[in-house]
């Protein structure tokens, strides 16, 4: 009676069900069991179910079964505008919460804003635009209930250094910023492309290590960059890497710092760190470092148009247009030389916006306990970056302070984000004249203080201590974004972990296997010294898929095990290896060229007169080998459920002891 085997895993403890299993069935029916083999697919039926699991794995049609045609369209409505589904729930309760989560994140986004602007050499009030119709759009489409959206500090670098690679931003000052709508039209684009296509898995390229490397380096380099308005600098580099900056910074130590500016800048600068402090050390104070940025503004601009500090060399923002983001459909580059440079822009920054959002996304979503479509998501983001290029807005994303103050400041839903929008709508139109002597040197200490939290050397020290090429891709991100670039470290950063994945894929592990002492559990024998080694049985276990990068590799570093087997057996007089037994519990999948290497393997032994065993072959590689006919070349009765059975088949006394 056949019995069909389930896809092994790396992990022992799926091979030690596996093992433990067939020995239940052994002895309650009194005979081994083969390797089943599954009915065989048509190749339509194989394709449709490979697309479905790459692409489809939430199944997200199935609550569309058995619906009538009326259900079905209001579920499809709902699940593109959420919004339908958890309005119908919505009680002022929650909007009391959200009210005040609102108010509060509108306090920090408005100075930061004006800031982030320009980080991305944009007029300050292009920052508050953005800040007003994406969230709108997020709130309708968006399904995180905590994520606050608005300008960030990385990508407003990133954009601005990006734009001002083609363009000068003072010079052709409305160039740029029809480059700047560009790219965030051809971000949103990117977005919702990935989203609808549902390719979200490709910003998982991008590993965590590498992020946390990308975000500490872009973090410093945002600090540097805020010494121009912290020192009162006029004349600074529009270089982003460190050793630029510094030099910068030390060419105008005598004649281009001002005093009055510094005095400024490290009042508030250090006032805005204690508030944090304050917020970080007791939960039920958060609101100290929410309102700190706003406050520190308020009394900055007050304190500057009192004393007529801008007579003195403290620069200021000046003017900031007052009213609500005008039309910029027709700024955009649709055609021109322009057109792929916008493209080109969109799609990097669009990436590290999606990256940053989703993950924040997340992260809020676990702590309370519901779960956010990552496609879904991006659609929205998408959407309102689309729809924000057609309003006067640059890249919009989640922001991690903003979100996480809207967390503790208790929302519920995204009306926060409604709230927020609101309140910087009547900042726009009542009182961006009151910012007009906002002094320059209180922006950059709120975005110092804002962008010190991305460096995160708590994670960078667990990636040291558990994995040393995950460090080496952080350190790598980190390295190049200081040193050189934004665009480079985030090139640095994908290109590590693309190698090292292609080092994970071309290499992969290969153990092996011995008899832990009074069972029938075969287990690595590095992990566990105890076990034993079988007489004249060579076990090998195969920990990754076989594929035509690894293959010959694969049988190669088998033989290699093959061969120091076999000197240790002549230095210690041991009985010759004569069985060489395969576990294939790991190996999901195999190709031609893995089935090729296998073939080549069998001719190997036979010349040196060792059988070939395999065990444990999954669906998918025991059908392969079948149709392979590799099955026929090297017998079937050398495949078998476990390795307890082989070796009960091969080396019977030894079994017989266990």
């Amino acid at each position: 009676m056949p019995r069909t085997v389930s896809d092994g895993g790396e992990d022992d403890h799926g091979a030690d069900v596996a093992s433990r299993t067939s020995s239940h069935l052994r002895m309650e029916h009194g005979h081994g069991y083969k390797v089943g083999v599954p009915p065989k697919k048509n190749f339509f039926t194989e394709f449709s179910d490979a697309v479905k699991e790459t692409f489809f794995a939430d199944d997200p049609l199935r609550q569309y079964k058995d619906q009538p045609k009326s259900k079905k369209i209001w579920l499809g409505l709902q699940h593109i505008f959420p919004v339908l589904d958890w309005s119908r729930h919505y009680s002022l309760g929650k909007f009391k919460g959200d009210f005040i989560a609102g108010l509060t994140i509108a306090s920090l986004c408005i100075p930061q804003d004006i800031g982030y602007s320009k980080l991305a050499n944009l007029p300050a009030e292009v920052g508050l635009y953005t800040s007003f119709v994406p969230p709108l759009i997020y709130a309708v489409m968006g399904s995180s209930r905590d994520i606050a959206i608005g300008p960030v500090a990385v990508v407003s670098l990133l954009l601005g250094t990006l734009l001002q690679n083609e363009i000068d931003p003072k010079t052709h000052p409305l160039e740029y910023r029809r480059l700047a709508f560009t790219a965030t039209f051809f971000a949103g684009v990117t977005q919702a492309a990935l989203g609808f296509f549902r390719l979200g898995f490709i910003i998982e390229f991008l590993s965590h290590a590498a992020i946390v490397g990308f975000m500490a380096g872009a973090a410093i380099t945002i600090a540097l960059q805020q010494l121009k308005g912290f020192l009162g600098i006029a004349n600074f580099t529009k270089k982003s890497d460190i050793v630029s900056v510094m030099k910068s910074v030390w060419g105008n130590v005598h004649h281009g710092w001002n005093w009055q500016t510094i005095l400024i800048g490290a009042s508030f600068l250090a006032f805005l760190l204690v508030a944090k402090y304050i917020g970080k050390k007791n939960k039920k104070l958060f609101w100290v470092s929410a309102i700190a940025p706003l406050t520190s503004v308020i009394i900055s601009t007050f304190f500057v148009y009192i004393t007529h500090a801008d007579k003195h060399g403290v620069a200021i923002v000046k003017n900031i247009r007052k009213g609500i983001n005008p039309p910029s459909s027709s700024l955009i580059y649709f055609t021109g030389p322009y057109l792929a440079t916008g493209f080109r822009i969109g799609v990097v920054a669009g990436m590290i916006g999606l990256t940053e959002a989703i993950a924040i996304g997340r992260t809020f979503a676990a702590l309370k306990d519901y779960q956010i479509d990552g496609n879904k998501e991006m659609v929205a983001l998408g959407t309102m970056n689309i729809v924000g290029s057609l309003t006067s807005c640059y890249i919009a994303t989640g922001s991690f302070s903003r979100s996480a103050v809207n967390y503790m400041a208790g929302c519920k839903t995204a009306v926060s984000n409604v709230v927020m929008s609101t309140v910087v709508m009547l900042t726009l139109l009542l009182i961006t004249p009151l910012f007009k002597y906002t002094p320059n040197a209180i922006l950059s200490s709120i975005i110092i203080s804002a962008v010190l939290g991305l460096i995160d050397y708590e994670s960078a020290y667990l990636i040291w201590k558990v994995d040393k090429l995950d460090f080496l891709a952080c350190m790598g991100a980190f390295f190049g974004v200081i040193f050189s670039s934004v665009e480079y470290g985030l090139l640095i950063a994908v290109s590590i972990s693309l190698a090292k994945i292609l080092l994970q894929v071309t290499r992969p592990r290969t153990v092996l296997l011995g008899n832990l002492p009074r069972t029938t559990i075969y287990r690595n024998v590095e992990q566990y010294p105890d076990a034993t080694k079988v007489p004249g049985v060579l076990i090998v276990r195969v920990d990754s898929a076989i594929y035509f990068t690894n293959s010959n590799y694969v049988k190669e570093r088998i033989l290699r095990w093959l061969r120091d087997e076999e000197e240790q057996q002549q230095d210690q007089k041991l009985p010759k290896t004569e069985f060489l037994i395969v576990d294939l519990s790991p190996v999901i999948d195999i190709d031609t060229s893995g089935i090729h290497a296998l073939e080549e393997l069998l001719k190997v032994l036979e010349k040196r007169k060792i059988q070939l065993v395999l065990a444990n072959p999954g669906p998918a590689v025991i059908q392969k080998l079948r149709s392979a006919k590799f099955t026929d070349m090297i017998g079937e009765d050398k495949i078998f459920l476990t390795v307890g059975d082989a070796v009960k088949k091969f080396a019977p006394k030894v079994a017989d002891n266990v």
